[in-house]
């Protein structure tokens, strides 16, 4: 059974969307991305290992033309928090490297699963776990130093195992999470920041600070990064990863395999892993 969205909650919003929104009109005039590049291989992979042809496909994403083109029979819907998509609609719904953003990520889920006809593949994927830690803690360290105080400046990431609940929590069977790391090298904080601009993935945190950041902070972060996020095979250049997570769920059907009831297993874990009895009985010496 599907449970429904989360009630509205009265805590703080993680996501100014009015400024999330104009980042990412921004960036859609910039050439595509390596990140939503590799997301769309990482989906494509998947797709290629499933013995099966999807033909009512939906994409929700916040930045529609990479995945526009690579799905072009698709519907591709923006992640607002009430997605327009129709109950029962669609046997594959992809949620396109926004998930991150979602003040409400189960009911942006249970809205896909919703949105499946029964035995439909729910795949989502965003980035998670340490994602742009060196960046966050760089930062912190350096305002904290100049200023004394502290300003939510990177997205916090969930961690794969939290996120792999989510899809139970939406009613999904057969959930699957996993993750993959790619390390990137740049110039600099600066070209860092610079290329997640482009990628519309600038600062949108609700609780962000609205005045100009002072300089010195970024100078002082610069020089911080470049202490503790090193490149070793380039020197004088900083390597940052990005933890890409994969949440994969199909809608509940009557056909589909099921996990055994605990307690079924006709052998113990320790039969099992014993090693094979030889057939010489003569003692080894």
């Amino acid at each position: 059974m599907i449970v429904p969205p989360s009630a509205p909650s009265s805590a703080p919003r993680l996501t100014d969307r009015a400024a999330l929104i104009r980042q990412r009109d921004r960036a859609a005039a910039a050439p595509e991305d390596w990140l939503h590049r590799l997301a769309l291989d990482e989906v494509q992979d998947r797709l290629a290992e499933i013995n099966r042809t999807f033909t009512d496909v939906a994409v929700v994403t916040g930045m529609a033309a990479p995945w526009a083109a690579a799905f072009p029979g698709a519907r591709v819907i923006r992640d607002d928090p009430v997605l327009d998509l129709a109950p029962g609609s669609r046997d594959l719904v992809i949620h396109a490297m926004a998930l991150h953003w979602a003040d409400d990520p189960v009911g942006q889920i249970v809205q896909c699963a919703r949105a499946l006809r029964p035995d439909g593949l729910f795949i989502a994927m965003l980035p998670g776990g340490q994602t742009l830690a060196p960046l966050r803690a760089a930062l912190a360290r350096a305002e904290v130093e100049i200023t004394g105080g502290l300003s939510a400046r990177v997205l916090p990431f969930g961690e794969i195992r939290d996120l792999g609940a989510l899809l139970g929590r939406a009613g999904l069977a057969l959930p699957v999470a996993d993750q993959m790391t790619q390390a990137v090298s740049y110039r600099d904080l600066f070209h860092l920041a610079a290329d997640l601009r482009a990628m519309g993935e600038g600062n949108a945190l609700s609780l962000r600070a609205r005045h100009m950041a002072r300089r010195d902070v970024f100078v002082r972060a610069a020089a911080i990064l470049a202490e503790t996020a090193a490149d070793p095979q380039e020197p004088g250049r900083v390597r940052v990863g990005f933890d890409l997570v994969a949440l994969t769920g199909w809608a509940p059907a009557e056909n589909q395999q099921k996990p055994l009831r605990p307690g079924s297993a006709r052998m113990s874990l320790a039969d099992a892993l014993a090693p094979p009895a030889s057939d010489d009985p003569t003692p080894a010496t």
